[in-house]
């Protein structure tokens, strides 16, 4: 089992930054794959960036590709998400997600996903 947890949620003004941490604890040596989604009220939850450990590959959806960086820290099992030019429809809740066998052509799809966090709230004030 892998356990994650999310932080660095929080409002910030449109234009601003913030950076979401993730860190994963129990069996991370079998982790393949990290990523982030987010979800807004009414709304399916959508990727928003994906790293493969293996690789160091990274994906971006393409509404926030220019804006936020995804990065791992493979020591601390723990990955980032650096979110500049906050905009008012980033908000949402953010959770992180982790699977020992997600890749290039599935790290975009939450149901590959076998790990989630409890998540972490954004919200992005105009």
């Amino acid at each position: 089992q892998v356990q994650l947890v999310e932080s660095g949620g929080g409002l910030v003004q449109a234009g601003g930054s913030l950076r979401l941490s993730c860190a994963a604890s129990g069996r991370t040596f079998s982790i393949n794959t990290m990523g982030w989604f987010r979800q807004a009220p009414g709304k399916e939850r959508e990727f928003v960036a994906a790293i493969t450990w293996s690789t160091g590959n990274t994906y971006y959806a393409d509404s926030v590709k220019g804006r936020f960086t995804i990065s791992g820290d493979n020591a601390k099992n723990t990955v980032y998400l650096q979110m500049n030019s906050l905009k008012p429809e980033d908000t949402a809740g953010y959770y992180c997600a982790a699977d020992p066998t997600v890749g290039r052509y599935s790290a975009s799809t939450s149901g590959a996903y076998d790990y989630w966090g409890q998540g972490t709230q954004v919200t992005v004030s105009s």
